[in-house]
């Protein structure tokens, strides 16, 4: 009787297990995404962007995935908290960190991820086009999008024409644009100066990944040689 009950108690774990494995591989709805539902509370505004602001991951065996999205509308914008999202909707955008991931322009959507302000510029009424001391052509914003144009990102270097039009022409075969030096995006040398912190919980991860690599390596080499040691032993008598 108490075997039989151990067997209903292990398959019922199993069963439980797969539970688990199924579901977190399926992930959310698209509807329940967070970023979805920032679409929908901000249904009424006719424009604005959402920015891939930070991500993590947290557990050894089972791990959960966050994002952080940075809101930006023409005269306001705010940060979210840590949001949790589906594996697969994770790895589908590790490489979009600090990009726009969605554009909403006088109420027509642009779901592709972009380098940040770049859906808005070479449209008049933000900006205009002028000319540097080298008579290279760069944009620059109206003084009333000063907000706008700071929480995209205003530190860096103003986004030229000829940056703009290999931008275009990206955006016309559907393909993500990293800048033509690779500025932008989970890689971008702008990225990594503007997000310190996850660089810093990235380096840490690596750091302690390699130590439990080297940490399981010198165990298993240690055995290894007692084994033999042992071996030996038993032959020499």
């Amino acid at each position: 009787m108490q075997m039989i009950l151990s067997i209903k108690r292990l398959l019922t774990f199993v069963l439980f297990l797969s539970f688990l494995f199924f579901f977190s591989g399926c992930g959310t709805r698209t509807g329940e995404l967070p970023i979805e539902k920032l679409k929908a509370l901000q249904k009424d505004i006719p424009t604005y962007s959402i920015l891939f602001e930070d991500m993590k991951e947290q557990g050894n065996f089972f791990k959960t995935y966050f994002h952080k999205y940075r809101v930006v509308q023409e005269q306001d914008g705010w940060t979210t908290d840590w949001l949790e999202v589906p594996e697969n909707y994770y790895n589908m955008h590790e490489q979009f960190l600090g990009m726009c991931l969605v554009t909403k322009k006088e109420g027509e959507y642009n779901n592709e991820a972009t380098p940040p302000g770049y859906a808005y510029v070479g449209d008049s009424r933000y900006g205009n086009w002028r000319r540097d001391d080298r008579g290279g052509r760069f944009w620059e914003w109206y003084g009333k999008y000063a907000l706008f144009s700071s929480m995209f990102g205003g530190w860096y270097r103003p986004i030229y024409m000829r940056d703009y039009d290999v931008y275009r022409g990206y955006r016309s075969r559907h393909k993500p644009f990293f800048g033509r030096n690779k500025e932008y995006g989970s890689s971008g040398s702008i990225t990594k100066k503007t997000k310190p912190s996850f660089y810093t919980r990235f380096k840490s991860k690596q750091s302690s990944a390699r130590s439990r690599f080297f940490g399981k390596v010198s165990s298993r080499v240690g055995r290894s040689r007692g084994g033999f040691r042992g071996r030996a032993g038993g032959f020499g008598k």
